[in-house]
């Protein structure tokens, strides 16, 4: 057994630590360097500098609703059921937005197209289209689950009310306005053209066909009306 008095014989004993001098050292360890006491005595001080720094900049407030701010070119807003350049929708009824929402808030019910007066070029169009905004958190998985590019988001924001009811909105609220060369469906699909054609973007307009089926349609529904 070593003797213990034996100077020779390593100590077992650690040494003690260096009496603290007020200045940053390493951590024995290989990490990085501990603060001192000055740094340690203002910490909690520097802290505060940023809330401090800020209390006395003049904050920009924007008077809404009188000014409105812009929101961003892909802005997740309000939806729109958008149409063919000749009028007719592109929802087909596949319901498939619906089965992608993962808040519930889509309901869409589906009905044949007649061949002589189309609402979509196939075979089935939206009937009733309904998204419930109490429900929805507009993540866009439902436009991405669309075949036809039916539905996409606008940049309309302002969707509170003062009742639940008006918060779900039905489908003559979501479609796209007819524009100054569209005609208002239902009408037969453009001379010559399919399905696959509308898709293609091949349709840029109403046929004047399209146009006098429509004068006629409109016709007939005045003269039953005064009649």
């Amino acid at each position: 057994m070593a003797d213990q008095t034996d100077p020779t014989t390593p100590s077992r004993r650690e040494a003690a630590a260096a009496p603290s001098t007020g200045e940053p050292r390493t951590d024995p360890r290989g990490g990085k360097k501990e603060p001192g006491i000055v740094e340690q005595m203002f910490a909690p001080v520097a802290g505060f500098g940023v809330t401090f720094a800020t209390m006395f900049r003049k904050v920009a407030t924007t008077e809404y609703p009188e000014v409105k701010r812009g929101t961003a070119a892909r802005f997740h807003g309000r939806h729109q059921l958008n149409r063919y350049p000749d009028g007719l929708e592109r929802c087909i009824g596949c319901e498939l937005c619906a089965w992608a929402c993962p808040a519930d808030a889509i309901y869409v019910e589906a009905a044949d197209n007649i061949p002589g007066a189309r609402y979509s070029p196939g075979e089935r169009y939206g009937r009733v289209y309904q998204i419930n905004y109490l429900r929805c958190i507009f993540c866009g998985m439902c436009i991405e689950a669309c075949p036809t590019r039916a539905l996409t988001m606008t940049n309309e924001f302002e969707l509170t009310d003062s009742s639940r009811a008006p918060l779900i909105y039905e489908r003559h609220q979501l479609l796209a306005p007819l524009g100054p060369d569209m005609v208002a469906p239902p009408f037969p699909m453009a001379e010559g053209m399919s399905e696959r054609d509308y898709y293609r973007g091949q349709v840029t307009g109403p046929t004047q066909e399209q146009k006098d089926f429509v004068a006629q349609r409109d016709a007939r529904t005045t003269e039953e009306g005064t009649a």
